[in-house]
């Protein structure tokens, strides 16, 4: 199933998750794109309401693992599942090879203290937690980034978040998505995925 209508400005959408982390300066520069604009094979990654945990594996032909850049909470003294929590991640195969950015907040009153507490290891994808809890999911208001990075985001994809890194070009602009989940009806997870600038070629 492609992408639904959703009125929200996407960039707007995107911009809310990046500051949970760094600057927009240091992210990168966001801009709305069409699918129609989006060059393969970002866009058979991306154009889809389906986990894209799901969509790297079957592109891959393989697991994909969780690598955690950096983690937010909300809970303000609340119990480790209620609040909101946030993290910014890398998925990497297991050959170490990085193929996508996320950062992901996840509302987490809406899950039961066992799905809540995988969540918090951070030792497997969310959308394979979410999965494999059984729980009705729901991706919607799905729409189309196109980024170019800052030095955050070069860093990441370079696969060192340290002044070592050696940064993709600037100018080379990589491709993303915005969504959101809906748990059993009820709106729980923002998402801003970005497929990583290697991606292999589907030819």
């Amino acid at each position: 199933m492609k992408i639904d209508s959703d009125p929200r400005d996407p960039v707007q959408r995107a911009a809310a998750l990046v500051q949970l982390f760094c600057s927009l300066e240091d992210f990168g520069g966001l801009r709305s794109v069409s699918p129609n604009n989006v060059p393969e094979p970002a866009r058979t990654l991306l154009d889809h309401r389906s986990h894209m945990t799901v969509a790297m594996e079957r592109f891959y032909g393989g697991d994909v693992r969780l690598r955690v850049v950096s983690q937010a909470d909300g809970t303000e003294g609340q119990s480790t599942h209620s609040g909101w929590y946030a993290r910014e991640i890398l998925l990497e195969t297991q050959a170490g090879t990085i193929v996508q950015h996320g950062i992901v907040r996840i509302d987490l009153s809406h899950l039961d203290p066992q799905t809540a507490a995988a969540i918090r290891e951070a030792r497997r994808p969310l959308g394979r937690i979410l999965i494999d809890a059984g729980m009705l999911r729901d991706v919607h208001g799905v729409r189309l980034l196109e980024i170019v990075p800052g030095s955050h985001l070069q860093k990441l994809f370079a696969g060192l978040a340290g002044p070592r890194a050696a940064p993709i070009a600037a100018a080379t602009p990589v491709y993303g998505r915005v969504a959101d989940i809906q748990l059993d009806g009820l709106p729980t997870v923002e998402l801003l995925e970005i497929v990583a600038p290697f991606a292999k070629s589907l030819g």
